[in-house]
Protein backbone atom coordinates (compact mmCIF):
# COMPACT_ATOMS: atom_id res chain seq x y z
CA UNK A 1 0.00 0.00 0.00
CA UNK A 2 1.09 3.36 -0.79
CA UNK A 3 0.20 5.99 1.04
CA UNK A 4 -2.43 8.85 -0.85
CA UNK A 5 -3.93 12.16 -0.62
CA UNK A 6 -7.31 10.32 -0.32
CA UNK A 7 -5.54 8.77 2.85
CA UNK A 8 -4.84 12.05 4.36
CA UNK A 9 -8.05 13.37 4.07
CA UNK A 10 -9.89 10.56 5.50
CA UNK A 11 -6.73 10.92 8.77
CA UNK A 12 -8.00 14.25 8.89
CA UNK A 13 -11.77 13.33 9.05
CA UNK A 14 -11.13 10.76 11.44
CA UNK A 15 -8.76 12.95 14.11
CA UNK A 16 -10.88 16.13 13.80
CA UNK A 17 -12.65 15.32 16.85
CA UNK A 18 -9.45 14.64 19.09
CA UNK A 19 -6.48 16.64 17.38
CA UNK A 20 -5.76 20.25 17.70
CA UNK A 21 -6.14 22.40 14.72
CA UNK A 22 -3.34 24.29 14.97
CA UNK A 23 -2.40 28.20 13.94
CA UNK A 24 -0.97 29.35 11.18
CA UNK A 25 0.76 32.69 12.53
CA UNK A 26 3.31 35.10 10.66
CA UNK A 27 5.67 36.97 12.02
CA UNK A 28 6.91 40.29 10.18
CA UNK A 29 10.90 40.61 11.81
CA UNK A 30 11.31 36.89 10.88
CA UNK A 31 10.31 37.64 6.93
CA UNK A 32 12.76 40.51 6.75
CA UNK A 33 15.99 38.32 8.36
CA UNK A 34 15.09 35.55 5.97
CA UNK A 35 14.03 37.47 3.08
CA UNK A 36 10.63 35.12 2.28
CA UNK A 37 7.02 35.33 3.59
CA UNK A 38 6.78 32.66 6.13
CA UNK A 39 3.89 30.76 7.38
CA UNK A 40 4.57 28.86 10.55
CA UNK A 41 2.49 25.86 11.13
CA UNK A 42 2.44 25.89 14.81
CA UNK A 43 2.62 21.74 15.38
CA UNK A 44 4.47 22.79 18.99
CA UNK A 45 0.59 23.81 19.86
CA UNK A 46 -0.35 20.03 19.09
CA UNK A 47 -1.27 17.71 21.54
CA UNK A 48 1.76 16.67 23.58
CA UNK A 49 3.62 19.15 22.16
CA UNK A 50 4.14 17.76 18.63
CA UNK A 51 2.88 16.97 15.44
CA UNK A 52 3.10 13.03 16.30
CA UNK A 53 0.02 12.81 17.89
CA UNK A 54 -1.32 13.22 14.38
CA UNK A 55 0.16 9.79 13.14
CA UNK A 56 -0.67 8.12 16.21
CA UNK A 57 -4.29 9.18 16.51
CA UNK A 58 -5.04 8.25 13.13
CA UNK A 59 -3.64 4.49 13.93
CA UNK A 60 -5.47 4.28 17.05
CA UNK A 61 -8.55 5.36 15.43
CA UNK A 62 -7.88 3.29 12.12
CA UNK A 63 -8.33 -0.32 14.34
CA UNK A 64 -11.30 -2.13 14.08
CA UNK A 65 -12.88 -2.59 17.54
CA UNK A 66 -11.70 -6.51 17.59
CA UNK A 67 -7.93 -4.92 17.13
CA UNK A 68 -8.73 -2.11 19.03
CA UNK A 69 -9.58 -4.17 22.01
CA UNK A 70 -6.40 -5.71 22.08
CA UNK A 71 -4.61 -2.60 22.23
CA UNK A 72 -1.36 -0.96 20.89
CA UNK A 73 2.40 -0.89 21.32
CA UNK A 74 5.64 0.40 20.29
CA UNK A 75 9.27 1.54 21.72
CA UNK A 76 9.96 5.19 22.36
CA UNK A 77 11.16 7.37 25.03
CA UNK A 78 9.91 10.44 23.00
CA UNK A 79 7.06 12.26 21.61
CA UNK A 80 5.56 9.16 19.88
CA UNK A 81 5.46 7.13 23.03
CA UNK A 82 2.99 10.45 24.79
CA UNK A 83 1.16 10.43 21.57
CA UNK A 84 0.03 7.05 21.19
CA UNK A 85 -0.54 6.29 24.69
CA UNK A 86 -2.82 9.32 24.85
CA UNK A 87 -4.35 8.71 21.73
CA UNK A 88 -5.21 4.53 23.14
CA UNK A 89 -6.10 6.59 26.28
CA UNK A 90 -8.81 8.62 24.21
CA UNK A 91 -10.01 5.53 22.22
CA UNK A 92 -10.07 3.49 25.97
CA UNK A 93 -7.75 0.76 24.73
CA UNK A 94 -4.71 -0.57 26.45
CA UNK A 95 -0.82 1.34 25.45
CA UNK A 96 2.19 -0.69 25.59
CA UNK A 97 4.70 1.28 25.89
CA UNK A 98 8.35 0.15 26.15
CA UNK A 99 11.06 2.23 27.44
CA UNK A 100 14.92 2.43 27.85
CA UNK A 101 15.10 2.36 31.54
CA UNK A 102 17.70 5.56 31.00
CA UNK A 103 15.03 7.57 29.48
CA UNK A 104 14.59 10.98 31.10
CA UNK A 105 12.38 10.84 34.45
CA UNK A 106 9.77 13.57 32.43
CA UNK A 107 9.15 11.63 29.94
CA UNK A 108 8.80 8.67 31.90
CA UNK A 109 6.33 10.78 33.95
CA UNK A 110 4.47 12.34 31.05
CA UNK A 111 3.64 8.86 29.34
CA UNK A 112 2.13 7.57 32.19
CA UNK A 113 0.06 10.36 32.88
CA UNK A 114 -1.52 9.40 29.44
CA UNK A 115 -2.38 6.15 30.64
CA UNK A 116 0.67 4.78 29.14
CA UNK A 117 1.46 1.15 30.37
CA UNK A 118 5.27 1.04 30.24
CA UNK A 119 7.63 -1.60 30.27
CA UNK A 120 11.51 -1.01 31.02
CA UNK A 121 14.47 -2.24 29.42
CA UNK A 122 18.09 -2.08 28.45
CA UNK A 123 18.98 1.15 26.45
CA UNK A 124 19.67 -1.23 23.54
CA UNK A 125 17.85 -1.30 20.26
CA UNK A 126 17.87 -5.21 20.13
CA UNK A 127 16.53 -4.70 23.92
CA UNK A 128 13.78 -2.54 22.88
CA UNK A 129 12.56 -4.50 19.67
CA UNK A 130 12.75 -7.90 21.46
CA UNK A 131 11.03 -6.64 24.96
CA UNK A 132 8.40 -5.49 22.41
CA UNK A 133 7.76 -8.44 20.55
CA UNK A 134 7.51 -10.11 23.96
CA UNK A 135 4.50 -8.31 24.72
CA UNK A 136 2.93 -7.89 21.60
CA UNK A 137 2.63 -12.25 21.40
CA UNK A 138 1.53 -11.86 25.12
CA UNK A 139 -1.53 -9.25 24.43
CA UNK A 140 -2.17 -9.30 20.82
CA UNK A 141 -1.71 -5.63 20.63
CA UNK A 142 -0.89 -4.19 17.18
CA UNK A 143 2.54 -3.16 16.68
CA UNK A 144 2.40 1.27 16.17
CA UNK A 145 5.78 2.21 14.34
CA UNK A 146 6.54 6.27 15.17
CA UNK A 147 7.04 6.93 11.00
CA UNK A 148 7.22 3.47 9.10
CA UNK A 149 3.82 3.02 9.11
CA UNK A 150 1.06 4.37 6.23
CA UNK A 151 -1.63 5.07 9.03
CA UNK A 152 1.16 7.44 10.85
CA UNK A 153 2.52 8.91 7.50
CA UNK A 154 -1.56 9.51 6.59
CA UNK A 155 -2.13 11.64 10.06
CA UNK A 156 1.25 13.55 9.75
CA UNK A 157 0.04 15.20 6.48
CA UNK A 158 -3.10 16.60 8.05
CA UNK A 159 -1.00 18.86 9.17
CA UNK A 160 -0.28 20.20 5.76
CA UNK A 161 -3.56 19.90 4.56
CA UNK A 162 -4.57 21.95 6.90
CA UNK A 163 -1.57 24.71 6.17
CA UNK A 164 -2.74 24.72 2.45
CA UNK A 165 -6.62 25.28 3.48
CA UNK A 166 -5.70 28.11 5.33
CA UNK A 167 -3.23 29.38 2.78
CA UNK A 168 -3.45 28.12 -0.47
CA UNK A 169 -1.20 30.32 -2.53
CA UNK A 170 2.11 28.70 -0.69
CA UNK A 171 5.38 28.34 -3.29
CA UNK A 172 7.43 25.77 -0.81
CA UNK A 173 6.74 24.19 2.08
CA UNK A 174 10.08 22.85 4.55
CA UNK A 175 9.92 19.81 6.79
CA UNK A 176 12.16 18.52 9.19
CA UNK A 177 13.43 15.10 8.62
CA UNK A 178 13.87 12.18 11.03
CA UNK A 179 12.82 8.86 10.43
CA UNK A 180 11.01 10.61 7.68
CA UNK A 181 7.33 10.15 8.52
CA UNK A 182 6.49 13.99 8.78
CA UNK A 183 8.11 14.62 5.57
CA UNK A 184 6.57 12.09 3.57
CA UNK A 185 3.06 12.79 4.87
CA UNK A 186 4.26 16.69 4.15
CA UNK A 187 5.18 15.85 0.64
CA UNK A 188 2.03 13.40 -0.13
CA UNK A 189 -0.24 16.30 0.45
CA UNK A 190 1.48 19.45 -0.97
CA UNK A 191 1.96 17.73 -3.93
CA UNK A 192 -1.61 16.05 -4.26
CA UNK A 193 -3.24 19.40 -3.05
CA UNK A 194 -1.10 21.15 -5.21
CA UNK A 195 1.31 19.58 -7.98
CA UNK A 196 3.88 22.48 -8.64
CA UNK A 197 4.21 23.47 -4.68
CA UNK A 198 8.21 23.07 -3.98
CA UNK A 199 8.77 20.39 -1.10
CA UNK A 200 12.16 20.74 0.83
CA UNK A 201 13.51 19.15 3.45
CA UNK A 202 15.45 20.22 6.54
CA UNK A 203 17.95 18.38 8.38
CA UNK A 204 21.07 19.10 10.69
CA UNK A 205 24.33 18.84 9.11
CA UNK A 206 25.68 16.96 11.77
CA UNK A 207 22.84 13.87 11.47
CA UNK A 208 22.92 14.39 7.92
CA UNK A 209 21.59 10.78 6.80
CA UNK A 210 18.53 11.39 5.02
CA UNK A 211 20.90 14.14 2.61
CA UNK A 212 23.39 11.41 2.05
CA UNK A 213 20.51 8.60 1.45
CA UNK A 214 19.25 10.63 -1.31
CA UNK A 215 22.26 12.10 -2.99
CA UNK A 216 23.04 7.68 -2.95
CA UNK A 217 19.62 6.50 -3.94
CA UNK A 218 19.86 4.01 -0.50
CA UNK A 219 18.88 4.50 2.85
CA UNK A 220 22.22 5.74 4.38
CA UNK A 221 22.03 4.66 8.14
CA UNK A 222 22.52 7.30 10.88
CA UNK A 223 25.26 6.63 13.19
CA UNK A 224 26.31 8.31 16.26
CA UNK A 225 24.96 11.60 15.59
CA UNK A 226 25.68 14.65 17.48
CA UNK A 227 23.10 17.14 17.46
CA UNK A 228 20.75 19.53 19.63
CA UNK A 229 17.99 18.62 17.44
CA UNK A 230 17.46 15.46 18.96
CA UNK A 231 13.97 14.73 17.70
CA UNK A 232 15.89 14.08 13.93
CA UNK A 233 18.39 11.35 15.47
CA UNK A 234 16.63 8.28 13.27
CA UNK A 235 17.10 6.59 9.94
CA UNK A 236 15.20 7.17 6.93
CA UNK A 237 12.65 3.63 7.09
CA UNK A 238 11.51 1.42 3.89
CA UNK A 239 8.55 3.04 3.34
CA UNK A 240 9.68 6.85 3.82
CA UNK A 241 12.52 6.60 1.66
CA UNK A 242 10.91 5.74 -1.76
CA UNK A 243 7.92 8.53 -1.18
CA UNK A 244 10.83 11.30 0.12
CA UNK A 245 12.69 10.20 -3.05
CA UNK A 246 9.61 10.87 -5.81
CA UNK A 247 8.06 14.34 -3.66
CA UNK A 248 11.06 16.33 -2.16
CA UNK A 249 13.04 18.62 -3.68
CA UNK A 250 16.17 18.62 -1.81
CA UNK A 251 16.88 17.69 1.55
CA UNK A 252 18.74 21.29 3.18
CA UNK A 253 21.49 20.15 5.78
CA UNK A 254 21.82 23.27 8.25
CA UNK A 255 24.44 23.84 11.41
CA UNK A 256 23.88 23.38 14.91
CA UNK A 257 24.57 27.38 15.12
CA UNK A 258 21.80 28.09 12.58
CA UNK A 259 19.12 25.44 14.64
CA UNK A 260 20.22 27.70 17.97
CA UNK A 261 20.12 31.27 16.22
CA UNK A 262 16.66 30.37 14.09
CA UNK A 263 15.43 29.12 18.00
CA UNK A 264 16.26 31.60 19.83
CA UNK A 265 14.98 34.33 17.12
CA UNK A 266 11.24 32.37 17.24
CA UNK A 267 11.06 32.52 20.87
CA UNK A 268 12.53 36.03 21.50
CA UNK A 269 9.93 37.44 18.30
CA UNK A 270 7.45 35.28 17.42
CA UNK A 271 6.63 34.68 20.86
CA UNK A 272 6.22 30.67 20.86
CA UNK A 273 8.65 27.92 22.32
CA UNK A 274 10.02 25.59 19.40
CA UNK A 275 12.11 22.84 19.75
CA UNK A 276 15.65 22.65 18.47
CA UNK A 277 14.08 20.04 15.73
CA UNK A 278 11.35 22.50 14.98
CA UNK A 279 14.15 25.38 14.22
CA UNK A 280 15.77 23.14 11.68
CA UNK A 281 13.19 24.07 9.38
CA UNK A 282 13.33 27.46 10.18
CA UNK A 283 17.43 27.28 9.68
CA UNK A 284 16.75 26.10 6.06
CA UNK A 285 15.85 30.35 5.87
CA UNK A 286 18.07 31.40 8.50
CA UNK A 287 20.81 30.23 6.64
CA UNK A 288 19.64 31.28 2.44
CA UNK A 289 21.29 27.57 1.60
CA UNK A 290 18.62 27.58 -1.40
CA UNK A 291 17.38 30.86 -2.82
CA UNK A 292 13.53 31.22 -1.58
CA UNK A 293 13.67 35.30 -1.17
CA UNK A 294 10.42 36.66 -2.09
CA UNK A 295 8.37 33.25 -2.01
CA UNK A 296 5.42 32.18 -0.05
CA UNK A 297 6.97 29.66 2.21
CA UNK A 298 5.00 27.56 4.61
CA UNK A 299 7.54 25.64 7.48
CA UNK A 300 6.14 22.59 9.63
CA UNK A 301 7.23 23.77 13.42
CA UNK A 302 7.29 19.95 14.48
CA UNK A 303 7.22 20.27 18.29
CA UNK A 304 8.00 22.46 20.98
CA UNK A 305 9.16 19.93 24.15
CA UNK A 306 12.21 21.71 25.21
CA UNK A 307 13.90 21.00 28.94
CA UNK A 308 14.08 24.83 30.26
CA UNK A 309 17.18 23.66 31.97
CA UNK A 310 19.27 23.02 29.29
CA UNK A 311 18.40 25.89 26.54
CA UNK A 312 21.10 25.87 24.31
CA UNK A 313 21.78 28.96 24.06
CA UNK A 314 22.84 29.17 27.63
CA UNK A 315 26.51 28.04 27.86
Amino acid sequence: MTVTLSDIQQAAQRIGPYAHRTPVITNASLDQRVGARVILKCENLQKVGAFKFRGACNAVFSLSNEEAARGVCTHSSGNHAQALALAANLRGIPAYIVMPDNAPQVKKDAVAGYGGRITFCAPTLEARESTLERIRLATGATVVHPYNDERVIAGQGTATVELLDSIPDLDAVIAPVGGGGLLSGTSIAAKGLKPGIRVIAAEPEMADDAFRSLREGKIVPSVNPKTIADGLLTSLGKLTFPIIQQNVEQIVTVSEQGIIDAMKFVWERAKIIIEPSAAVAVAVLWEKKIDLNGLKVGVILSGGNVDLNKLPWQT
